[in-house]
């Protein structure tokens, strides 16, 4: 009988743990909300020091960045991109729609709206209204950093 018993609270025990309630944040969700801070930073960098400094800021060594159906490779690179820009006003706002990540915990991307103003070499004023999609790589230090834009 003692050994019913004990086998009774073992399964008891064992069925227990598979029906309790899943933690609201979960090693997943705590990325995700990682990413989302990043993003957040990331945005009010650009809007407080300026778009360069902020992709800058934010870009892995090996980052990519899509421009104009042109790549723009390594950390190097986007800042000689930026360095040739001749605008003026430059204002970039953007919020994640949505973000995940994968099993590993190393990767994760994001997509969502941007708006995109500036004043060109003329005078011009220059509006655009889109979508973007970024990919976040977790560094060693732990920090996520874009490696595509």
């Amino acid at each position: 009988m003692k050994r019913f018993t004990k086998w009774l609270f073992l399964i008891c025990i064992a069925l227990y743990s598979c029906n309790s309630e899943p933690s609201c944040e979960g090693p997943s969700e705590k990325l995700k909300n990682e990413i989302i801070q990043t993003e957040v930073n990331f945005a009010k960098m650009a809007k407080e020091e300026g778009v360069a400094q902020a992709f800058l800021a934010f870009a892995a060594d090996d980052a990519v960045l899509n421009r104009n159906d042109k790549l723009v490779k390594g950390k190097e690179a986007i800042q000689a991109y930026f360095a040739k820009q001749r605008l003026e006003d430059v204002n970039l706002s953007w919020t994640p729609d949505f973000v995940d990540v994968a099993k590993s915990g190393d990767l994760g991307y994001t997509y969502g709206h941007y708006r995109f103003s500036a004043i060109d070499t003329m005078g011009k004023n220059i509006e655009i209204e889109g979508v973007f999609h970024t990919v976040w790589k977790k560094q060693p230090d732990g920090d996520w950093r874009f490696v595509w834009d």
